[in-house]
């Protein structure tokens, strides 16, 4: 029998949630999801894992120089902050009123929007 893989799989956050860091770094700060790669598990989290960049004049920076940016976190190493309590929690994922999948949090056991 032929296993099939999914091509995209789920992650317990999104994009515009409210993470905390795990491990690394930047351990026990929060921030907001500025976008997730499916492919590599990994998500960008605004103002966390600042990595210096050297970039080259153009036309439109003719000085160059040095530029803050933030770098990926791997996804297992972010936890989502519940909205309502503002501490960080597990999610699950259930089937909501409408039948569809809807998040939900391990710790208050109340569906997670977005």
């Amino acid at each position: 029998m032929e296993r099939k893989f999914n091509k995209q799989p789920k992650l317990h956050i999104k994009t515009g949630d409210t993470v905390k860091v795990l491990s690394g770094d930047d351990k026990g700060k929060t921030g907001k999801i500025l976008s997730v790669n499916l492919e590599k598990r990994r998500a960008v989290v605004e103002g966390l894992n600042m990595v210096t960049k050297h970039v080259k004049p153009t036309a439109s920076n003719p000085q160059g120089g040095i530029e803050k940016k933030e770098a990926s976190i791997h996804v297992s190493n972010l936890m989502l902050v519940d909205p309502k309590t503002g501490e960080a929690t597990r999610t699950g994922k259930k089937l909501g009123d409408n039948g569809k999948l809807v998040r939900y949090s391990k710790k208050t056991g109340e569906v997670i929007n977005g």
